[in-house]
């Protein structure tokens, strides 16, 4: 019988290794969260979610997890990476639900020019994202 929470994680880094959203879709809980910087507000919803990581995971270059640690069904996963000429260096803070499915994702990450450089670069792919749901559900 397999840990629920190492197959999560075996998931989770397939994910990121082979950049394919299909692979997270599954483990996604139904209220799952994500807080990432520069915005105070969580995005919240599988759809949001989902599409978010996969534009992260797209748009970091050199994405490596350096360490993790766990407890239960808590994990944090350090990473490095960089986004264009700036270096960064971050924190993913996982909270898993009963089933084993991402609940919340509390994203740290450290210098701001990398952020701002990352957010320069996904901001106006959200905002056309977000646009073109607002229109669908019109």
């Amino acid at each position: 019988m397999t840990d629920p929470v190492d197959d999560f994680l075996t998931r989770w880094h397939r994910f990121v290794a082979d950049r394919d959203a299909a692979i997270l879709a599954p483990l996604l809980a139904p209220d799952v969260s994500l807080a990432s910087p520069p915005h105070q507000a969580k995005f919240e919803g599988p759809e949001l979610v989902l599409h978010l990581l996969d534009l992260i995971v797209h748009t970091i270059e050199d994405f490596r997890y350096r360490r993790q640690w766990r407890d239960g069904r808590e994990i944090a996963l350090e990473f490095t990476g960089r986004v264009g000429e700036c270096e960064l260096q971050g924190i993913d803070l996982i909270h898993l639900d009963a089933q084993a499915r991402l609940g919340s994702l509390d994203v740290l990450m450290r210098p701001k020019s990398a952020i701002e450089a990352l957010e320069r670069i996904i901001a106006p792919q959200m905002i056309a994202y977000l646009a073109r749901r607002r229109q669908a559900s019109a």
